[in-house]
C-alpha cells in the first residue's frame, strides 16, 4: 500500500474539493483568453470588455437586448420532415437533430418573433449557430418565409440576424433549393414597400452569404464578424495569391464598401431604431414635458398678472437716487 497515493491525495482532494469553481460561472474570451464573470458576461452583451470581441449570443437573449422591455412573441414557423435523403455519415441525420435539439433546446436553428424597438414594431429572425453550425436546411427556409410573410400580413419591417456555416449538407439539394426560397421570401417585403435590414455576425458563410444575408436594403455588421463564401484558404488555393490581412472581415467589407456600417452590439438598438425611423418616415418621439415647478411666492409690493394660467410677476418700480451737485 502507497501511503501517499492511496490515503494522502484521496483526503487531500475531499477538503478541496468543495472550493471548486464551476465551470459555467466563466466565459472565456475567443479573442484575448480573458476569463469573464457570467454575470459581467451577460451585462456586457456577451462582448469581452478587455479586447471588445463579440462572441456568439442566442436568438433569444439577442432578442431581449432589442425588444423594449425584454419582451416579444415568437412567431410559429413550419416544421419540415425530418431526414428526407435518410442521410448517414458518421452519425445519423436524424442522431444529429436530435443531440443538436437536446444542446440548445431549440427546434432548428431559426427564431422568429415580433415586438418592438424604441417603439417601432418589427419583425426579427436568428440565428443559433450552436445548432448545426446555424446550417439552413428545409425548416430555416421555411422559418424565414414565414418571417416575410408576417412582415408582408401586418406592415412590418423585417430584420435579420445570420450566423451560419452555410447549406445543411445532410438535406442535399433540397438544402440548396432554400436560397432561392429566401430570396424570393425578402423580394416579396420589398415589393410590399417593407424595409429589410439585415445584420451580419460572426460567421455569415456559404449559401447563406449567398442568399438573403446579401441582399438588405441596409447591410450591417457587427464588428470582427467573419462574412464570406468560401473559405479564405480555399480561395488562396483557387487564385494562387496571399489575400490581404483581415480579408472577409467586417471592417474590410466596410472598407471595399461591401457594407453600410459596423455597429458594436452595445449601440446596435439605437442604431437600427434610428434607420427605422428613416425608412419608415417616422418623426423622432417628443422629449418628455419639462417638470412642473413650484413658483415661490411673489415679494412684498410685486404685482401678479396671469398669462396663459402661468403666473407672471411685474416689479416694482425702482426710482434711481438723485446725483450729488
Amino acid at each position: 500500500m502507497n501511503w501517499l497515493t492511496e490515503y494522502v491525495r484521496p483526503k487531500m482532494k475531499g477538503v478541496f474539493r468543495g472550493n471548486d469553481t464551476p465551470d459555467h460561472l466563466w466565459h472565456k474570451c475567443g479573442s484575448c483568453d480573458q476569463m469573464i464573470f457570467h454575470r459581467d458576461f451577460e451585462k456586457q452583451l456577451h462582448v469581452c470588455a478587455n479586447c471588445g470581441h463579440h462572441m456568439k449570443i442566442k436568438p433569444k437573449d439577442r432578442f431581449e437586448t432589442l425588444f423594449d422591455g425584454g419582451t416579444f412573441t415568437e412567431i410559429e414557423t413550419p416544421e419540415a420532415s425530418h431526414d428526407p435523403l435518410k442521410f448517414r455519415d458518421s452519425k445519423k441525420y436524424t442522431d444529429r437533430l436530435k443531440d443538436a435539439r437536446s444542446k440548445t433546446g431549440a427546434r432548428d436553428t431559426f427564431l422568429v418573433a415580433e415586438g418592438k424597438i424604441e417603439n417601432i414594431s418589427a419583425v426579427l429572425a436568428a440565428h443559433d449557430f450552436e445548432f448545426m453550425a446555424g446550417s439552413m436546411g428545409r425548416s430555416a427556409g421555411n422559418a424565414l418565409v414565414a418571417a416575410a410573410e408576417h412582415a408582408v400580413k401586418h406592415g412590418l419591417p423585417l430584420i435579420t440576424f445570420p450566423a451560419s456555416g452555410g447549406a445543411r449538407m445532410q438535406e442535399g439539394i433540397y438544402s440548396l433549393m432554400q436560397l432561392p426560397r429566401t430570396t424570393i421570401a425578402v423580394q416579396m417585403v420589398k415589393e410590399a414597400g417593407l424595409p429589410y435590414i439585415v445584420v451580419l455576425t460572426d460567421p455569415t458563410t456559404g449559401g447563406v452569404t449567398a442568399s438573403y444575408a446579401m441582399l438588405g436594403d441596409i447591410q450591417i455588421a457587427e464588428p470582427g464578424a467573419l462574412i464570406g463564401f468560401a473559405g479564405q484558404r480555399v480561395i488562396e488555393q483557387t487564385i494562387r495569391e496571399k489575400l490581404p490581412e483581415g480579408f472577409q472581415r467586417a471592417e474590410y467589407l466596410l472598407e471595399h464598401g461591401m457594407l453600410d456600417a459596423v455597429v458594436r452590439r452595445q449601440d446596435m438598438k439605437s442604431t437600427l431604431a434610428r434607420i427605422l425611423r428613416i425608412l419608415l418616415h417616422r418623426a423622432p418621439e417628443a422629449a418628455p414635458p419639462p417638470e412642473e415647478v413650484a413658483l415661490e411666492a411673489p415679494t412684498e409690493g410685486a404685482k401678479v398678472t396671469e398669462v396663459n394660467d402661468v403666473p407672471e410677476i411685474e416689479p416694482t418700480e425702482i426710482i434711481p437716487p438723485e446725483k450729488p451737485e
